[in-house]
């Protein structure tokens, strides 16, 4: 039998650097599943789809979100937590394709539970990114996802009327009348332009909402995955912040901030005071650091640290993966662990990070 014939090393050498490097790290048929927090259920769900099922990293990123929804992870996640001001619950989810770059994501979604799958849905069914509120509703339902449904749930409620009982605080209002009760608000300057706000050294700093946010209050999902053929997508899920003003839209369906992917490179997800990480992008810089060769913990602090710098009190933190399957995470102000699942585990692993 003749040898097999190998591709001329010319034909190699011509090939783009970022094909060749995603054909090597496919060829190891190595999968990985990286989540926020400890949420060990979600993250097995998505192994199961990716590597026993086959799934695509998409779909496992579905499937392990949608767990989480299902599970009420922390009542941070799917229905049931985290009432607005008016005691309503509300669904932001965002699914992204490190293939092709497509994004789907609803915000402020009412009357369906399934945020990541809606999500889902506007990514294959519309030339859109984002759909918004009962639209947004309006849009899942139409596509066959079950609704209306109250998200809403006795512990929700409970908890809505206790925060009523104590004149709504804590609240994400400022610079109002009526600030430390439950309302009515108007603005307490009416006809100037200073807010509160401290100047110095250059740096404009602002009060965060530090006092309001915490661990089981204000929580994302945010999964990223690589399947079996280097493919990479990351999503996120969350009701948002408790007792937030309604319509209020935080970090979760924005791409770049809660979740990003690129299968040239690798993914990050973020979890924490997204009012103020959105505004940095956290996650399109933790992917744009690893590409121009920072290894995952340094692209992890340095997203962390640009944040730190103007919001010294900001509470949050984001993961790292590349294209190789190495991770790592950073925080601020708070201690944060997040759970990772690849063939040399036997199962789930937390890991902890400190500030």
């Amino acid at each position: 039998m003749a040898p097999k014939k190998r591709p001329p090393l010319l034909l190699l050498l011509l090939l783009p650097l970022s094909l060749l490097s995603i054909t090597v790290d496919a060829a190891l048929g190595q999968a990985v599943v990286v989540s926020t927090w400890a949420f060990r259920e979600a993250t097995r769900a998505a192994w199961r789809a990716v590597d026993g099922g086959g799934s695509s990293a998409v779909d496992a990123v579905v499937a392990g979100c949608s767990a989480c929804e299902e599970l009420r992870c922390d009542g941070t996640v799917g229905p049931g937590g985290s009432p607005d001001e008016n005691g309503e619950t509300t669904l932001d989810a965002l699914i992204m394709d490190g293939t092709t770059m497509e994004v789907g994501a609803v915000a402020g979604m009412r009357y369906v539970k399934d945020g990541i799958k809606a999500a889902k849905l506007v990514m294959d069914y519309t030339k859109h990114t984002l759909l918004v509120g009962e639209k947004a509703s309006l849009f899942a339902i139409s596509m066959g996802l079950p609704g209306p449904t109250n998200l809403s749930s006795p512990e929700s409620i409970e908890k809505w009327n206790n925060w009523k009982e104590n004149n709504c605080q804590p609240n994400f209002r400022k610079n109002v009348i009526n600030g430390n009760s439950c309302g009515p608000y108007h603005p307490e300057f009416e006809n100037s332009c200073d807010h509160g706000e401290e100047r110095g050294s250059n740096i404009l700093r602002v009060k965060s909402n530090s006092d309001v946010i915490g661990r089981h209050n204000h929580d994302t999902i945010s999964m990223a995955v690589i399947d079996k053929m280097g493919h990479i997508a990351a999503g996120t899920s969350t009701n948002g912040a408790t007792f937030k003003v309604p319509g209020r839209v935080g970090d979760g369906p924005i791409a770049g901030s809660s979740a990003y992917a690129d299968d040239e490179v690798g993914a990050c997800g973020a979890t924490g005071d997204g009012d103020i990480m959105m505004r940095f992008l956290p996650c399109y810089q933790v992917v744009e650091s690893m590409r121009r060769g920072m290894e995952p913990k340094q692209a992890a602090a340095d997203a962390v640290s640009r944040i730190a710098r103007k919001y010294p009190d900001f509470v949050g933190a984001v993961f790292a993966i590349n294209t190789k399957g190495e991770h790592a995470g950073a925080c601020h102000n708070w201690t944060f662990q997040y759970s990772v699942r690849n063939a040399n585990m036997d199962d789930v692993e937390v890991f902890t990070v400190e500030p």
